[in-house]
């Protein structure tokens, strides 16, 4: 017997690492094809490539695993760390890390109470950074002209708001028909509202002035698409007023709380976006109602106050007569008192002219003075007295020629000055004359009929233009002539009414009387 001991190493064949490495591949993925995984993610991470990558982990134990950038575009929930979920998918190796891992097919969260506790960290997020924040919601129009709708274009929601719509103010809507449900939804549902608020005025369709958000109920998975950031965000950031409709009254999202006004169901978000027109048209017929009654009111007001300024202010025709009256004798007056102030003016100056003596005459009877004195004198000391009286001649005329001219200077000097205090009296007289005739010339402009035709007043003529003044001067069938401020119309009288002086006198002062 051989006591040696047997090496059964070697009978095991020899492999290299590749060979070992694919050979644990092959009996990995032969003996777990399918699996489904549940775990809280962690490290979730999106390659430039579009391949997602994470690690799902328990208490114990963590798995690697990747998403083929295909299959990560349809995933119906974005991973999250933190994120408790179900995957399912395929066990593999990958030989050049020595590792295990999952190709995820299928991404979902493990449970309601997953989805709530997302819900809440969620809502808790937006909360902080005041998305939900009042200050940023916007008015919603009036009277809207266009509403754009997203939300599927099949079903009953769609049929449920264009119906009520049209019941209570039909107008314009756009649909940007979307999926609500499944894994492109929330970025479908993002795009259509950016879509819209990209819609300029040189843009072929109109911008809407309101967008409906809507979807009809179902479970919280179901509705989970109107929970994702990127449709919070995008209704947070609209330039649109913007009302969310999605599911029953009892259900509520997160874009609820980011829209600007939410409403229980789809049909109650059509009521809320348009009043009823029926409505509308009875407030504005209501409206003119009152209008024309208190411009009837008004105008009844204004009769009563035009009929006692026309009492008071009397026949105007009387006024014009008595003011043309006065101004024709005030004329004559004027006249009168021109001419009389001329001839007293005259007057004086006459005598004033006539106590002036001519300096010629003066001259003349001075030199016949002096030649008198010069002959008496004689011949006596000839040549002193010649010289003497030459001298006394010469000194005689300058004297005298002096004298006279300054006297006749001062008499020149007085009647200039009562010739110019004549002139500005004169021209006082006129000038206060020409500014009361202007004023009776207004006063006669005011008073007149044609003044009284702008106010609205028209001037009653028969056939033959004379003026009527009277209801009892006219008769049926009668043709009659008004006159306008701006012209002439032909009237023909149809029935005529009147008021007996006997049953005016005992009427009351009421008002309600008048009329």
């Amino acid at each position: 017997m051989d006591n040696r001991s047997i090496d059964f190493t070697d009978n095991l064949p020899e492999l290299t690492v590749s060979e070992l490495s694919n050979q644990v591949k092959f009996t990995v993925e032969s003996n777990f094809q399918r699996v489904k995984v549940r775990g809280e993610i962690s490290r979730p991470m999106r390659a430039s490539s579009g391949h997602l990558y994470l690690t799902l982990k328990d208490e114990n134990s963590v798995l690697d695993g990747i998403c083929w950038r295909g299959t990560a575009q349809r995933l119906s929930i974005e991973p999250e760390d933190g994120l408790e979920v179900i995957c399912i998918g395929k066990i593999t190796t990958y030989p050049g890390r020595s590792k295990y891992q999952i190709i995820i097919e299928e991404l979902e969260l493990a449970g309601e109470g997953a989805l709530l506790k997302l819900l809440e960290e969620r809502r808790k997020k937006f909360l902080n950074e005041g998305v939900f924040d009042q200050d940023r919601k916007l008015s919603l129009p009036k009277y809207p002209a266009l509403i754009g709708v997203v939300t599927s274009p099949t079903g009953a929601v769609i049929k449920d708001i264009l119906h009520r719509l049209k019941d209570r103010f039909p107008l314009h809507v756009v649909i940007w028909p979307v999926a609500v449900q499944g894994s492109s939804a929330a970025q479908e549902i993002a795009e259509a509202i950016r879509g819209f608020n990209k819609i300029s005025e040189n843009d072929s369709i109109q911008r809407p002035d309101l967008l409906i958000v809507a979807r009809g109920g179902g479970s919280l998975e179901d509705l989970w698409c109107f929970n994702e950031e990127v449709v919070v965000r995008s209704v947070a950031e609209s330039l649109i007023p913007i009302i969310s409709a999605v599911g029953h009254e009892t259900d509520t999202t997160l874009i609820d709380f980011a829209s600007d006004l939410r409403a229980p169901t789809p049909t109650a978000a059509a009521e809320m976006a348009v009043p009823v027109r029926s409505e509308l048209i009875s407030e504005l017929i209501e409206h003119e109602r009152r209008m024309i009654l208190a411009m009837d009111r008004n105008i009844e007001g204004c009769d009563l106050q035009l009929s006692g300024f026309a009492r008071a202010l009397g026949d105007p025709t009387s006024i014009i007569d008595n003011r043309s009256q006065r101004l024709d004798y005030l004329d004559e007056r004027l006249g009168n008192a021109i001419r009389s102030r001329i001839k007293d003016l005259s007057t004086n100056v006459g005598e004033f002219s006539s106590r002036l003596i001519s300096p010629d005459f003066q001259i003349m009877r001075k030199s016949d003075v002096l030649a008198s004195l010069v002959k008496r004198l004689g011949n006596a000391g000839k040549l002193v007295v010649e010289n003497a009286e030459f001298k006394k001649s010469a000194i005689g005329s300058r004297l005298k020629i002096n004298i006279v001219r300054q006297t006749i200077k001062n008499l020149q000097i007085d009647l200039d000055r009562l010739s110019n205090r004549q002139e500005d009296i004169v021209e006082r007289f006129i000038v206060d004359k020409k500014k009361l005739i202007l004023g009776l010339d207004r006063l006669l402009e005011a008073s007149s009929f044609q003044r009284t035709l702008e106010k609205g007043f028209a001037l009653v003529r028969d056939e033959t233009s004379k003026p009527i003044f009277s209801a009892k001067l006219v008769k049926p069938g009668q043709a009659l002539q008004l006159q306008f401020r701006d012209g002439t119309s032909n009237v023909r009288v149809i029935k005529s009414f009147h008021e007996d002086q006997s049953s005016a006198k005992k009427s009351t002062s009421k008002q309600d009387t008048l009329f």
